[in-house]
């Protein structure tokens, strides 16, 4: 069965064309959606490898960091396959009081899973020189938001100021300052292919403040004056230890 993103204002009727649609066109895919909240469509984009080969689900490591760009040429995300099925749903709010809801991870095991990997508190993320966040597979310590020690597994923690996500949950804030979860990347299974495609976002966005922020850096980095450049047709998937020369492990 085909799970599509939709925005609230389609409509039952028109949901179910779109359904009725994709199972014509025999695109027998899983999706991250969300519902009671925008969802931002952007370019369908294709994980690929650095020959421009399609990435396979089978391909991925279980626990491990990589890296793409979405939905902007600048704008890095973290791709994690868990292990294990993701399925609970998960009511969240951005900052700014939107509602929207977390459905899980895809692919044929419902274990995989896509975020931006720009902070929500102070917009560190993964640069080629250095990353301060990162993706903890095995079991860590934290302090939640009344400080008081934890331990966990499967999060993202930032360096920076100690932010923790939870990523079984949607990257819901478990720690620091942090006000939102990470904003969801939303990605599409095709199953009779077994690749993955990068499709939108749900969740509180801070692109335009992070193009603001890190401009003089972004064009630098990326050998570009288009640092919001949408990305189109297909983004490299790397190891974060791979893009990044260095990482910082707090």
């Amino acid at each position: 069965m085909t799970d599509l993103i939709c925005k609230s204002r389609y409509g039952r009727r028109n949901f179910i064309k779109l359904c009725m649609g994709a199972v014509t066109a025999g695109h027998l895919r899983q999706s991250i959606a969300a519902e009671n909240s925008e969802v931002k469509k952007y370019n369908q984009v294709e994980l690929v490898d650095f020959y421009k080969k399609p990435i396979t689900t089978k391909s991925l490591e279980i626990g491990r960091n990589y890296i793409f760009h979405y939905p902007f040429v600048t704008t890095p995300c973290f791709l994690i396959d868990l292990g294990e099925p993701i399925r609970e749903r998960v009511s969240l709010k951005t900052e700014n009081g939107g509602n929207y809801t977390w459905h899980g991870g895809v692919g044929p095991n419902s274990s995989i899973v896509a975020f931006s990997a720009i902070c929500a508190h102070k917009m560190t993320h993964p640069a080629k020189a250095v990353s301060f966040i990162n993706y903890r597979h095995g079991t860590i310590n934290y302090q939640d938001k009344n400080m008081k020690s934890k331990e966990g597994s499967r999060v993202i923690y930032c360096c920076s100021e100690k932010s923790v996500y939870d990523v079984k949950r949607g990257a819901e804030v478990l720690g620091g300052p942090a006000k939102q979860p990470l904003t969801t990347i939303m990605l599409e299974y095709d199953q009779s292919s077994d690749r993955l495609y990068a499709v939108g976002t749900t969740g509180g966005e801070l692109y335009s403040k992070f193009f603001e922020t890190f401009l003089e850096r972004l064009q630098l980095e990326y050998l570009t004056t288009e640092v919001n450049r949408l990305v189109d047709k297909n983004t490299e998937l790397v190891l974060l230890e791979k893009f990044s020369k260095s990482q910082m492990r707090c």
